[in-house]
């Protein structure tokens, strides 16, 4: 799951540059942590990053992977994006 999470956000961070001041990259994190969004949901908001039915499939089964997880876990991966965020190393600015 952890590699999946990452080859995700490798996918958006082109999108956006990190540091939290990318909403898409915000967005995208809480609607895969968010339990209430069902994987057909899930994978219709992020259609515009798919190009490909098996992308698509594959967005299904990362999504399947959260729902899998207690609320609890949910709440600590969304707390710990959000320290991600916060950190030193995403409030650098490249020169």
């Amino acid at each position: 799951m952890k590699l999946l999470m990452v080859l995700m956000l490798a996918a958006l961070l082109p999108h956006c540059y990190a540091d939290s001041g990318c909403k898409l990259l915000e967005d995208v994190v809480e609607k895969t942590i968010n339990s209430d969004i069902s994987i057909p949901e899930y994978k219709e908001l992020l259609q515009e990053f798919t190009d490909s039915d098996a992308a698509a499939e594959a967005m299904g089964k990362f999504k399947q992977c959260f729902l899998s997880q207690s609320h609890r876990t949910l709440k600590n991966f969304g707390l710990m994006m959000h320290t991600v965020y916060d950190s030193i190393w995403c409030n650098m600015k490249s020169n």
